[in-house]
């Protein structure tokens, strides 16, 4: 009963610490006006990558003895991922809708820059850019990001729990149920 209080705990815990760390990130490049850079979005996969790796291990080593399973490794990652992109979309929204709504705008923009370069038509571009706004909406935005995160993060977990698994030798687990 008390492994498994201290795995929600300790699971949402972190979770709640990886958003703060991602809306922090968010802050610092709205506040450099570089939020619509794509290359710096790219960093926030490495906070997932070392977020989730650092907190499976230290839950492995802290709580467990030093061995956890594939599967209890990649339960921890998999809550601690989806309490960040809850977290992260409800600071996303409140932002999109309430703080700087001309963000999605400056994101079109750029859509539409990276279409003329492209070569596109003012006719294909327009019609992209139609069908675009319709899907650009805070809620929608958010919610198709909280989905993305957690689909990338998974995938991320899928990973990081099979370097951070370290199973314990089963004789000596059987032994210990034995006395």
């Amino acid at each position: 009963m008390n492994e498994n209080s201290t795995f929600w705990k300790s699971s949402i815990t972190n979770g709640v610490i990886l958003a703060i760390v991602l809306i922090i990130y968010s802050v610092l490049l709205y506040i450099l006006d570089l939020s619509t850079n794509k290359s710096l979005g790219y960093i926030t996969y490495l906070f997932l990558i070392v977020g989730l790796w650092w907190f499976t291990k230290s839950y492995r080593d802290n709580n467990l003895g030093g061995n956890i399973s594939y599967g209890q490794a990649l339960g921890y990652a998999t809550i601690i991922i989806v309490v960040a992109a809850l977290i992260s979309s409800i600071y996303s929204y409140v932002f999109l809708k309430y703080i700087d709504p001309s963000l999605i705008d400056k994101m079109a923009a750029l859509g539409e820059e990276e279409m003329l370069k492209q070569g596109m038509s003012d006719e294909q571009i327009e019609m992209t850019q139609s069908m675009s706004k319709k899907f650009m909406k805070p809620g929608l935005m958010n919610i198709m990001g909280f989905l993305g995160t957690v689909l990338i993060g998974f995938i991320i977990a899928l990973i990081t729990s099979a370097i951070v698994k370290k199973e314990g030798d089963p004789y000596k687990t059987a032994m210990k149920e034995v006395d």
